[in-house]
């Protein structure tokens, strides 16, 4: 059957449309002209311009895409860095204060290592040791570092069960009571007697915090045979600041 056609005419004058009928035509076209708008029906105005299309039909399509970007919280540089301050302050109170009696949970240090709290101590005793010897700065990370390797493997052949980074962290912290006689030793470096009493203690001190976390009664008679090396590490750690 033949199809009908709809002829859409506009008037310039009057805005009016005029519909015509007829039998003959096959599609259905128009024109809307204004001093502002024009709209042509059945034109190509829908598709995409030339530009668009080109680039989509090579392939790169993707350059037109716009995604909206997700703003990522933005985390503090502590949090960002795992450095929690309030941790190492507690830690840093346990191993200045070793005593059961004042009711620290000093497992803590042991149990949840970290590494910035006990690199920064490290790096403090060896800024109060240089005096004009540099290189002892790097010589003193690496006996921290190669001490802790050796204590921990010692303390696995002896049963224990520790890890690295543990051993690490409190060999570490435990510097802090070296850290703390270091002034005395400053001010009555000229008497002999007192001075050598001061570094026993200090030593005993550093070398009781670190042995009380790190042997555990898992090592029943073996613990001389980790407290001892413990004992000698601080005190090269000592004779480094002191020279002697």
């Amino acid at each position: 059957p033949p199809y009908s056609r709809l002829t859409m005419q506009f008037s310039p004058s009057n805005g009016d449309f005029t519909f015509v009928s007829s039998t003959e035509a096959e599609e259905l076209s128009g024109t809307i002209s204004a001093p502002d708008i024009k709209l042509n029906v059945g034109s190509d105005s829908g598709k995409d311009p030339y530009a668009t299309t080109f680039l989509r039909q090579r392939g790169y399509g993707w350059l037109l895409e716009v995604e909206e970007d997700e703003r990522e919280e933005s985390k503090p540089l502590l949090e960002e860095l795992d450095i929690d301050l309030k941790d190492i302050y507690y830690k840093i109170r346990c191993v200045l204060m070793p005593m059961p009696s004042l009711g620290y949970n000093r497992q803590v240090v042991r149990d949840n290592p970290d590494f910035w709290g006990p690199l920064a101590v490290v790096l403090l005793f060896s800024m109060i040791s240089i005096y004009g010897q540099f290189r002892v700065v790097s010589w003193i990370i690496t006996i921290w570092i190669f001490g802790s390797l050796t204590i921990f493997l010692l303390a696995r052949v002896l049963g224990g069960e520790v890890s690295f980074g543990q051993v690490l962290g409190v060999i570490g912290y435990s510097l802090l009571p070296l850290i703390v006689i270091a002034p005395l030793l400053v001010v009555i470096g000229g008497f002999e007697v007192v001075s050598t009493l001061i570094k026993l203690f200090g030593v005993f001190w550093a070398a009781y915090s670190a042995a009380s976390l790190l042997v555990g009664d898992e090592f029943k008679t073996k613990k001389p045979l980790l407290i001892y090396p413990i004992l000698l590490l601080y005190i090269y750690f000592l004779s480094l600041y002191t020279g002697v």
